[in-house]
């Protein structure tokens, strides 16, 4: 049976005009850029999915709360409609603005990690690692071991490995363990989702040695959504309900709203009940955000946020992002290309050691298959593999990763089904000459997050 595309939801009411350069103007600009995907303007692209945060298209509801943005420095309407929204959502009593994930997570994890701590998590995305290192603390992850097997389908690959946490709070000490974090959607686990229950569970270890829980909430709606779909007994509950049980279990979140809000700016720190914490995390807002009454963030901000926050609910909304992933990971189960399966909530998370078998990990088969998407169809796409997991802090060696990935990662209510035939067909195109493709070295890279600024050449035959 061939992949089925699922209609939008919505009416398309403005256009911005993409142009695809020709195969040869590709060859020059990824050249250009160093074979780094970060260092291509955006006026290159033509189909962009580097990432999903903060490229998505914001609504007309949204649009006309740009217009009513209160720009008040303190005390500002659209701040109090947007901690609202955040205490009826997420059942928290104390909503922080900041703006983005990664203030979130600065604000935060200076105030529970040091040297000489871990944090644990089901699996870190490479800016929370890079957090949690700064602090002088070390992240460990802790995924499920079916995440590991790409091919093997599983309902929640994103699951933390309970037995294995608890392992590792008793072998390191659970005065050594500063946070456990719960990533939902697990990004670098390909988009793969967790359960309540895993969550539940999690949660009551951590509250065993008295660890504090935290989720890392970026994709908390596509999450609840996959918990909709298939986990016994939440079928007909609301996107909403479901959200609100699995935050309860948790302390605190961190967020990047530049995802499941569907904003192009924006994050948020929630705080369940401790009120000397979260006059401890206002004080490093005010400090590195600004005052906390906009965290970093204009006003027309916080009021397209705090009407995100309730869109990014919609389920007809979820069942057509959701059908956008099915099928073109429909279109590549046609043609054999393997992926992290099944598919994930925000992008399909291509394969690359399964395509490219000849590339090894230390020559970043997910970065190669990256540029080759680039070459063939102007596609900028990610890598998440070694190549973004980096050198180990401590000994400067390259890391082997779990998963060597391309992330297609694909933003919200932005491209048509048009925009997935021709993702499909570039891959399609890529298999039929991948053993000719060789792999990447790097020639230059910075100490911290090395993927972003890297410049690379391609390995000599």
């Amino acid at each position: 049976m061939s992949a089925k595309y699922i209609p939008e939801p919505f009416r398309i009411k403005m256009v911005e005009t993409i142009r695809m350069l020709t195969r040869e103007e590709r060859k020059q600009k990824i050249a250009e850029a160093k074979y780094n995907m970060f260092n291509l303007r955006g006026e290159d692209v033509y189909i962009d999915l580097l990432t999903d945060s903060g490229t998505n298209a914001m609504s007309a509801e949204q649009w006309a709360g740009v217009m009513r943005g209160d720009e008040a420095y303190a005390g500002s309407s659209s701040y109090y409609k947007l901690v609202e929204a955040g205490q009826d959502i997420f059942g928290y009593k104390f909503i922080q603005p900041v703006h983005q994930g990664r203030a979130a997570e600065k604000v935060m994890f200076g105030l529970l990690l040091e040297k000489g701590k871990y944090s644990i998590s089901n699996t870190f995305f490479d800016t929370t690692r890079a957090h949690v290192e700064a602090t002088g603390a070390r992240a460990i992850d802790c995924v499920v071991d079916v995440a590991k097997d790409p091919a093997k389908r599983a309902p929640f690959k994103g699951n933390m490995n309970v037995e294995k946490l608890e392992s590792l709070i008793k072998e390191y000490g659970a005065d050594k363990i500063g946070l456990v974090v719960m990533t939902v959607t697990n990004n670098s686990a390909g988009g793969q989702p967790v359960s309540v229950e895993n969550v539940r569970e999690t949660s009551n270890v951590c509250k065993k040695y008295g660890i504090k829980l935290c989720i890392d909430a970026a994709r908390y709606a596509e999450n609840a959504y996959f918990v909709k779909l298939r986990e016994k007994g939440y079928a007909t509950k609301s996107i909403k309900e479901i959200v609100k049980e699995m935050f309860s279990y948790a302390d605190m979140f961190t967020m990047s709203a530049k995802k499941d809000t569907i904003v192009n700016m924006g994050g948020l720190i929630g705080i369940k009940d401790d009120r000397e914490l979260f006059q401890l995390c206002k004080a490093r807002t005010i400090l590195f955000e600004g005052f906390i009454t906009y965290g970093g963030l204009s006003g027309r901000d916080l009021e397209s946020l705090a009407i995100g926050l309730y869109e990014g609910l919609d389920e007809e909304y979820l069942k057509y992002r959701n059908g956008q992933m099915e099928y073109l990971a429909g279109r590549l189960d046609e043609a054999g290309i393997t992926y992290q399966s099944p598919v994930g909530g925000h992008g399909v998370f291509v394969d690359a050691k399964a395509l490219l078998p000849q590339i090894p990990y230390y020559e970043f088969p997910g970065q190669a298959l990256g540029v080759e998407l680039y070459i063939e169809a102007g596609i900028r796409a990610c890598d998440i593999g070694s190549y973004m997991l980096g050198n180990d802090p401590d000994t400067g060696k390259q890391l082997k990763s779990e998963f060597e990935f391309t992330r297609l990662a694909i933003p919200r209510r932005v491209y048509t089904q048009s925009h997935i035939d021709i993702m499909a067909d570039a891959l399609i195109a890529i298999k039929a000459r991948s053993s000719e493709i060789t792999g990447y070295k790097i020639t230059w890279e910075p100490s911290v997050l090395r993927h972003f600024q890297a410049s690379l050449e391609p390995v000599k035959k």
